[in-house]
């Protein structure tokens, strides 16, 4: 009887947090990826991350085999890691019990959690790093420019769908003037390098790959729409902060040498990029080279905006109440291991 309750719940969260975030499914897995536990805890740590230069840090501790050297003491022998395309089927996969921890943009979370997924935000991945790139011949002249446009961005309750549409809003645009159309990054290029679309909103390195293949032009950074925004960040399950303590403080420190190593070697860092997703190098580095972000650790410097993303999801309508800084953070493996 326990066991079909906890069914009912998952099933239950999972089907809120796709109304809410839109109905996209994660991708197919062509393994099993069931929870293996032992009596010191799990074996096999499930990560989720995306193919965004914001994420480096994940792919950083992976390729320098840091997650394998540094978890190994606490009883971790295997890491699998799953990409998603965004943040929505990545919470899916979250709610589903797929996932312990993931590199996820801030917002996703909040929908998830206000659903009732047990989970905490433990450490900061970045902020910024997003560009809105309109088409070649589009002449851009400030928010208002954009009523009668096209732009596809991220699902609605994503960091990119909150910070545009607040920014339409705090310009005075009624957000219904623009046409969002919700996308994946992948189709959301193809689309306007083939004039479906008039414009895209989206995380680095796509603004770059946009603009060297001359099918853009960047006109406005994340940052000038929300000064020093909260974007992507690490999520832990309750049950591994709740079971495991220590293994989450040395992930979180992990997490900590993946960043240090990203902003003292950019070049090193981009060629990683490069090859764990296959990317383009030089896009890659002028990616690095040309963003607004920052890539950073401290929780602290995320609490701020990503309340305020709690505030206007709710006003939005993405949550059904107002998420607060203890229901969505955990600072306090951080601050000790800091």
């Amino acid at each position: 009887m326990i066991a079909l309750r906890k069914f009912v719940l998952i099933a239950t969260l999972a089907a809120v947090v796709v109304l809410t975030l839109g109905c996209i499914s994660p991708p197919e897995k062509t393994e099993s990826t069931n929870l293996t536990e032992n009596s010191a805890g799990i074996t096999t740590l499930r990560i989720g991350y995306q193919p965004s230069t914001h994420q480096i840090a994940e792919m950083v501790a992976s390729e320098m085999g840091w997650w394998a050297e540094d978890l190994s003491p606490f009883g971790i022998t295997e890491i699998k890691e799953f990409e998603f395309p965004t943040g929505v089927p990545e919470m899916q996969a979250m709610v589903a019990g797929e996932l312990d921890i993931a590199y996820v943009g801030t917002a996703p979370p909040i929908s998830a959690i206000a659903a009732g997924l047990p989970a905490k935000i433990v450490a900061a991945v970045n902020i910024k790093g997003s560009d809105l790139v309109v088409r070649p011949d589009l002449a851009y002249s400030g928010p208002e420019s954009l009523e009668g446009l096209s732009i596809g961005t991220f699902p609605p309750g994503s960091i990119q769908d909150t910070v545009m549409k607040k920014w339409l809003t705090d310009n005075g645009v009624e957000v219904s003037e623009v046409d969002i159309k919700a996308m994946d990054p992948g189709p959301a290029m193809s689309a306007l390098s083939a004039g479906r679309i008039d414009g895209v909103f989206l995380p680095h390195p796509a603004p770059s790959i946009v603009e060297l293949n001359g099918k853009g032009k960047v006109v406005v950074a994340s940052g000038e729409m929300w000064p020093d925004h909260a974007c992507c960040s690490l999520v832990v399950t309750d049950k591994l902060i709740q079971e495991q303590p220590e293994l989450v403080e040395q992930i979180i420190k992990t997490h900590i040498k993946a960043t240090e190593y990203i902003n003292t070697h950019p070049k090193e860092a981009a060629e990683i990029y490069s090859r764990k997703t296959n990317a383009n190098i030089t896009e890659i580095e002028h990616s690095i080279e040309n963003w607004d972000g920052e890539w950073v650790s401290d929780p602290n410097l995320q609490i701020p905006s990503t309340v305020e993303y709690a505030r206007v999801d709710y006003e939005m309508k993405y949550t059904q109440r107002e998420l607060t800084e203890e229901d969505l953070f955990d600072t306090s493996f951080y601050e000790r291991v800091s």
